[in-house]
C-alpha cells in the first residue's frame, strides 16, 4: 500500500504548523485551514461556544482532563 505523505503547511486562521489532511473553510469554500480550524467552523456554525470547543478538541487530542 502506498503510504500517503503530506507537505508541512502553516494554517493561515490558527498559524500552527501542520501535515494532517487540510480542511476547507467554511467561511470561503476556498482556504485550506488545519483540522482544528476546520473542527471549530463547524461546531461554530451549531452554536458552540469557544470553551466547549477547547473541550471537544481535547478530547479528540486525548488532552482533556474532566473537572
Amino acid at each position: 500500500m502506498k503510504e500517503q505523505v503530506f507537505e508541512k503547511r502553516t494554517c493561515p486562521k490558527c498559524g500552527r504548523t501542520y501535515t494532517e489532511r487540510p480542511a476547507l473553510s467554511r467561511n470561503d469554500n476556498n482556504t485550506l485551514i488545519c483540522p482544528d480550524c476546520g473542527t471549530r467552523e463547524a461546531l461554530e456554525t451549531m452554536g458552540i461556544s469557544i470553551e466547549e470547543q477547547d473541550k471537544i478538541l481535547g478530547i479528540i487530542h486525548d488532552k482533556y482532563i474532566p473537572e
